[in-house]
């Protein structure tokens, strides 16, 4: 099987890891690819929001399965261009990837499917958005409807941030906030079949103790030792089984990977927000997990046929995965800077290195973007997992580039989080 996987960051480079490990694969296309899966994968340069281009790549290469990463092409419609291609196409349809481009939509869809979430409020004017704000009280939760990036919410007690960040939006989801600990759930779905991996936990603030602004994220740990036995089971029966079957009642199947991000409250689970592909950097710590081989799993929810698949098989073990930043970030991020050291990174027991932001120029690999490296480091448990990323991470060297320290801190040291 040959296969094409769209994106540039660390999530691409994970899958293409994977699919490469899969001895069913025989080729991996990555476009447009970066400096580090040019060791595992053919780098094609593609524009990633021209669905018709990624369509044309896909016949071109002459591929038996295209995976889409980012958001931006699954809600322009590249799934459905390399679908009316005849290819068989690892995403959900335009309409379904909704789920992820629109927070409004989302909410009418867990209103629809009886699916536990926040109370919100859908606003379009600043008079609206004032009016929820007071209904609710802080902490103030303001989503901008739209994509963006990761970096569209704002979460304060300070009522004028709220409200500045409302009317820099336009059409905002002002929701009640939710306590307790965060948990990602990635479900592989064809349509009706719902296929549950192993929950992660990300770390989006940029600084130690979850300070500083929101960013993409900025590390992830598998599995939780705090979480409840049957967390993964009441997820899948209360969330993603209901939102999958509204879809299709809707006529809008959602087959590809539909994440929840759930927040464990003093009232029960609630679910945050939806996104319709692999969360980055959950994805890193979730595939090196999976004993299963990738490709088969992929193709078979891209063609309807994961009722058929038998379980798949993780190792118990555990990952960590620190993200490197670039000066700046998440901010203006400085580029273009020599990145030293992967190989001694590399060479690190235990750990490997996933390129994000970055770029081969003349023999050197030097920063392109804001997250430039996803180091991940694997072991016996979160401690020792832990350790092999950060002796890896301080392996690196990039001008100005910052890092936590504490990812998976609490949960490998207490077995509990905070």
């Amino acid at each position: 099987m040959d296969v094409l996987v769209i994106g540039s960051g660390a999530r691409e480079h994970a899958l293409c890891r994977a699919l490469s490990l899969d001895p069913d694969v025989e080729r991996v296309v990555c476009a447009p690819g970066n400096a580090g899966t040019t060791a595992i994968a053919s780098n094609v340069a593609v524009d990633v929001s021209d669905s018709d281009a990624i369509a044309a790549l896909a016949a071109a290469e002459a591929v038996d399965l295209v995976v889409i990463g980012p958001e931006v092409p699954l809600v322009a419609g590249a799934a459905d261009a390399v679908r009316a291609c005849g290819i068989a196409c690892f995403g959900p349809s335009a309409a379904a990837a909704e789920l992820e481009g629109s927070k409004a939509f989302a909410k009418e869809i867990m209103a629809a499917a009886d699916v536990p979430t926040a109370m919100a409020h859908i606003c379009e004017t600043p008079e609206e958005a004032a009016a929820a704000l007071d209904a609710f009280g802080p902490p103030y939760v303001v989503k901008d409807d739209g994509l963006a990036a990761g970096k569209g919410v704002v979460v304060t007690d300070d009522r004028d941030a709220a409200v500045a960040h409302a009317a820099s939006c336009g059409r905002v989801v002002i929701e009640q906030y939710l306590d307790g600990p965060e948990v990602s759930l990635f479900c592989i779905t064809d349509g009706t079949t719902v296929v549950p991996l192993v929950p992660a936990q990300d770390f989006k603030r940029v600084g130690d103790g979850d300070s500083g602004p929101n960013t993409g994220g900025m590390g992830a740990y598998s599995p939780l030792p705090w979480a409840p036995e049957t967390l993964v089971d009441d997820i899948v029966r209360t969330v993603v089984q209901p939102t999958v079957d509204e879809m299709h009642r809707r006529g809008t199947p959602f087959a590809g990977l539909l994440y929840a991000g759930l927040a464990l409250t003093s009232r029960g689970l609630r679910t945050v927000e939806f996104n319709a592909r692999f969360g980055d950097p959950e994805t890193q710590v979730v595939l090196a997990r999976l004993l299963t081989p990738l490709g088969g799993v992929l193709k078979a929810a891209a063609t309807g046929h994961l009722a058929d698949l038998s379980d798949l098989r993780w190792t118990p073990n555990a990952a960590v995965t620190v993200v490197l930043a670039a000066e700046n970030y998440p901010d203006t991020p400085r580029t273009g800077d020599p990145i030293e050291g992967l190989d001694a990174a590399e060479a690190v027991p235990d750990a490997y290195v996933l390129h994000a932001g970055t770029r081969s120029t003349g023999g050197s690999v030097v920063s392109s973007g804001g997250r430039v490296l996803s180091v991940v480091g694997t072991g016996i448990d979160l401690a020792a997992a832990r350790t092999a990323a950060y002796a890896a991470v301080e392996e690196i060297s990039l001008a100005g580039s910052h890092h936590r320290s504490d990812i998976a801190e609490q949960a490998g040291s207490h077995d509990h989080m905070h």
